[in-house]
């Protein structure tokens, strides 16, 4: 929800290829938190809930641990001056590739701009963590994403590239928005650590033909220097985008603060989800992030008592588990339903209501 301007800018736009545009660089943004974040995080507790209200952003969102096996993330966020509504669930299926951790994506993500009747879908992108063995970790973000405008029937196909041979094509997105008679009207490119653009589809054909001669003989000086290393070495290739003349810029993420390489390589927004302001205790769930005792032990600069904390409460949670199969009880969310998508035809949880009433009777004692 870092990069939310671009909802309301999407909202705020009258032609429907420009507000494809800014869900385009909405769906690339909401990855680019991810960039140099190679700690593990903590194991979400079943039926752990976190809210957050922006109002200088404009939204308001709740999400649930629904699943544990799989581990399924639920959210629903809306807009307060009711512009959009944005949901969705996010359960990584994990593959290990020896040296590397594969995270396939599960789940529908799915952005109703309610002002102009229209729904858009999508998926993430394959994210891959290399040297989980030895070496320095890195990630990459690779595949198709589709976003399609189930009411124009536009769609926009954006392709995270894998790095390749020698890095050159690390972190790079391309891709392009097509009417509903897949006619191409605009190319979008960039990189998802850093901007996407949009431009002209013509511009970028005659801007690729004049990139191409010059790459020939750079390749031919880089395959004789190609050895195979123990570590998959992350790519020195570090330019910048070369922008193509005439394109607009879509976004551009901010800087990080000074002191995010000691922060978990956190975000200025990602460093302020857990404070626990002053009257929040009396207005949260219960089961909020908030009063994790093991994240707050963390973030506290306290690791042995995280370490204990923590496996207190993965220990409660297994003993709940075992005494509900004893009871033979199905867990019961709260605040999420398996239902159909209407948009998709696709099962997926949907947001049943009423978290903000603030009646948090009868909630799961998970710390």
């Amino acid at each position: 929800m870092e990069h939310t301007y671009l909802i309301n800018r999407a909202c705020s736009l009258s032609d429907s290829i420009e507000r494809m545009q800014a869900v385009a660089a909405f769906a690339v943004s909401a990855v680019a938190s991810q960039w140099d974040r190679t700690g593990k995080p903590f194991n979400p507790l079943l039926g752990e809930t976190f809210e957050l209200i922006r109002e200088d952003q404009g939204f308001r969102l709740v999400s649930e641990q629904v699943s544990h096996h799989p581990p399924v993330s639920a959210f629903h966020a809306e807009s307060l001056s009711g512009d959009f509504v944005f949901h969705g669930s996010i359960y990584p299926k994990l593959k290990f590739w020896g040296k590397s951790v594969e995270a396939e994506p599960r789940g529908t993500i799915t952005l109703e701009l309610l002002k102009h009747s229209e729904v858009y879908t999508w998926s993430n992108p394959y994210c891959c963590v290399h040297n989980i063995i030895l070496g320095k970790l890195w990630i990459e973000q690779y595949g198709t994403v589709e976003i399609v405008n189930h009411s124009t029937r536009e769609k926009c196909v954006l392709n995270f590239k894998p790095c390749g041979m020698f890095g050159k094509e690390l972190h790079k997105v391309e891709g392009y928005i097509q009417d509903k008679s897949k006619k191409k009207l605009c190319v979008i490119y960039g990189k998802w650590t850093e901007c996407m653009w949009s431009v002209d589809p013509q511009a970028y054909e005659t801007y690729k033909k004049s990139d191409k001669k010059g790459d020939k003989t750079k390749k031919n000086e880089e395959l004789q220097k190609a050895e195979n290393d123990e570590a998959d070495d992350m790519p020195e290739v570090q330019e910048t985008v070369s922008v193509i003349p005439g394109s607009t810029l879509l976004w551009r993420i901010e800087s990080r603060p000074a002191h995010s390489a000691t922060m978990y390589n956190f975000t200025n927004f990602a460093v302020a989800l857990n404070e626990l302001e002053p009257g929040m205790e009396a207005v949260l769930a219960p089961t909020d992030s908030r009063f994790r005792p093991d994240i707050r032990a963390m973030e506290n600069g306290n690791i042995d008592e995280a370490s204990k904390e923590k496996e207190r409460l993965e220990e409660k949670q297994r003993a709940a588990r075992k005494e509900r199969a004893k009871q033979e009880e199905e867990w019961i969310t709260r605040w999420f339903q398996m239902g159909t998508n209407p948009f998709t035809g696709s099962q997926e949880w949907i947001y049943s209501g009423g978290y903000f009433n603030r009646n948090y009777q009868n909630l799961p004692d998970i710390y």
